[in-house]
C-alpha cells in the first residue's frame, strides 16, 4: 500500500510538488504580510500566557492583564520578507520524477518512509542566487558517474549543498561529499572536475566568491572533526551590520536575516541599557556581531562562542573595525562561562546577553548566570521560545533551589518583543528581557 500511494504521489505535476514544499516550509506565504504578523503575535502570546501559569505554578506571581508573565510587544516586522535568508542548505534524494540527483528540499519523513525532494522554486524565503546555485549543482552531479549518498550504508557520494551569501554580493558553496572507500587520487579528481564546473564551466553563471568541499562520513562535521577544503576563491566572505565589517567562515554562525538582524541588535543597544562602565557577556557570541555592535558604547565584550573558527573571526572582526576592548573564548558555554564566573571579582556591572540554538543554554550555563550577582540584567534571545529556552526561563526565575545550587536571587521577565526574522514561516526570534 505504502509503494503505491508513493506512486500516486510522484505522479502529481512538478508545481503541485513546489505548492507542498511551499506549504510546508512557509506555510503562511499565501497570507498577506500583516496577517502573518498577526498570527505570529497570537502564537507568542500563547508562549507567554504558558510561561506565566508555569511561574504560578512555582509560586512566582508575574503575571500581567491578559494572563501573561511580562507585557509583549507587536511583532516587529522584517525590513526584507522575500528573499531574505543569507543561508540554505539543500539536500540531494529522489525527485518526484524517482531521480535521485534532485538537489532541493525535503516533503515527507523519514519514519513514514516517504520522503521525496523537492526543488525550492516555490520557496518565497531562498532568493534567486541561492536556487541557481542548487540548480547548477544539481546539473554537475546528474552528469556525474558517481552515485548521491542518500543511506551512507547503502555507498554514494554525492550530499548536502550550503550556499551563504551576503548583501556585498559574495556567494560561498559549500559541497558536502561523503568519500565511501575512494582513495586520495580519486578524491582529488572529483574536487578538480568540481573547480572546473564551477571556474570554466556552466557553473560559471554562479560567479561564486568561494568553493568549498567537505569530506564527511556523519550527518553533520564541524571544521574539527573535518576540515573544510577551499577549492577555489576567498577563504571567507563578508558582511556588513550596523555600520561594522564582519567576516563570516564556513560554518559560522550568522543571523539568517541579516537585515532584521541589525533591528534586533538596536533594540538589544536599547533594552541593555549599558553605559560606559558596563560589561557585555555575549553567550553564543558566534561571529561577535551582538557584542561589537554595542562595543562602543561598553567598557568590555566577552563572547563565548563552541565554534571555533567562528571565534577566530570574532577577533578579526574586532580588530579590522578597530575594537579593542573585547576578549572572546573558544568552547562550550557551559565550561567556559561557569570556569569565568567563578572567580569574577569586578565591580563594574555586568549584562548579559545570550543567543542560543533551538536546544537552549545548558543547566550549568543559567546556573552560572543565576549565582553570579553582578549580573542584574539579561537579555535572551530564542528562535524557539516553547521548546528547551521555556525551561531555561523557568530556572532563571524560579525560586533560590540549594538542590539544584540555584541560590541567586531570581530573574523576574519585564518585556517581550518578537522580531520576525522568518517571513512566511510560523517562526520568529523572541527577546525576553529579565532583570533582577
Amino acid at each position: 500500500k505504502e509503494k503505491k500511494k508513493g506512486r500516486e504521489c510522484c505522479s502529481l505535476p512538478c508545481s503541485s510538488w513546489e505548492e507542498r514544499l511551499a506549504d510546508a516550509v512557509t506555510p503562511l506565504w499565501r497570507l498577506p504580510y500583516q496577517e502573518q504578523l498577526q498570527v505570529k503575535y497570537e502564537s507568542q502570546r500563547k508562549i507567554l500566557q504558558t510561561l506565566a501559569s508555569c511561574l504560578e505554578e512555582l509560586g512566582t506571581d508575574t503575571q500581567t492583564p491578559g494572563g501573561l508573565c511580562c507585557p509583549l510587544q507587536p511583532v516587529v516586522p522584517s525590513p526584507i520578507v522575500n528573499g531574505y535568508r543569507n543561508k540554505s542548505t539543500f539536500s540531494v534524494n529522489r525527485g518526484p520524477d524517482g531521480n535521485p540527483k534532485t538537489v532541493g528540499l525535503y516533503v515527507g519523513t523519514g519514519r513514514g518512509r516517504n520522503i521525496v525532494c523537492v526543488k525550492a522554486n516555490h520557496l518565497k524565503n531562498i532568493p534567486p542566487k541561492h536556487k541557481q546555485v542548487a540548480q547548477c549543482y544539481e546539473k554537475f552531479i546528474r552528469c556525474s558517474p558517481l552515485e548521491p549518498c542518500i543511506l551512507f550504508h547503502e555507498g554514494g557520494h554525492w550530499r548536502e549543498l550550503v550556499v551563504r551569501t551576503t548583501s556585498h554580493g559574495h556567494t560561498m558553496a559549500i559541497i558536502t561529499f561523503h568519500p565511501q572507500a575512494l582513495g586520495q587520487e580519486a578524491l582529488a579528481a572529483q574536487k578538480a572536475l568540481l573547480k572546473e564546473f564551477f571556474t570554466c564551466g556552466p557553473g560559471t553563471v554562479c560567479a561564486l566568491t568561494s568553493l568549498y568541499f567537505q569530506e564527511s562520513t556523519m550527518t553533520r562535521c564541524s571544521h574539527e572533526q573535518s576540515p573544510f577544503q577551499l577549492l577555489y576563491g576567498e577563504p571567507h566572505i563578508f558582511e556588513e551590520v550596523l555600520g561594522l565589517k564582519f567576516r563570516i567562515s564556513p560554518d559560522a554562525f550568522f543571523q539568517v536575516n541579516t537585515s532584521a538582524a541589525e533591528v534586533l541588535y538596536q533594540a538589544v543597544r536599547e533594552l541593555s541599557q549599558a553605559g560606559g562602565d558596563t560589561v557585555l557577556l555575549d553567550i553564543c557570541c558566534g561571529t561577535g556581531t551582538i557584542g561589537l555592535s554595542l562595543a562602543h558604547q561598553l567598557s568590555k565584550v566577552i563572547g563565548i562562542e563552541v565554534v571555533e573558527k567562528a571565534i577566530e573571526d570574532a577577533r578579526w572582526n574586532a580588530a579590522y573595525n578597530g575594537i579593542s576592548n573585547s576578549e572572546f573564548h573558544s568552547g562550550r558555554a557551559e565550561v567556559v562561562l561557569p570556569q569565568l564566573l567563578s572567580s569574577w571579582e569586578d565591580a563594574r556591572p555586568v549584562v548579559a546577553v545570550v543567543n542560543p540554538s533551538r536546544a537552549g543554554l545548558h543547566y550549568r550555563v543559567v546556573r552560572a548566570i543565576r549565582n553570579c550577582k553582578s549580573i542584574q540584567r539579561l537579555l535572551y534571545i530564542s528562535c524557539k521560545p516553547e521548546g528547551e529556552a521555556m525551561r531555561n526561563f523557568l530556572e532563571l526565575c524560579c525560586p533560590p533551589d540549594p538542590g539544584k545550587k540555584l541560590a541567586g536571587e531570581p530573574f523576574a521577565p519585564m518585556l517581550a518583543i518578537p522580531f520576525d526574522m522568518f517571513p512566511h514561516t510560523v517562526h520568529c526570534e523572541l527577546m525576553l528581557l529579565f532583570t533582577r
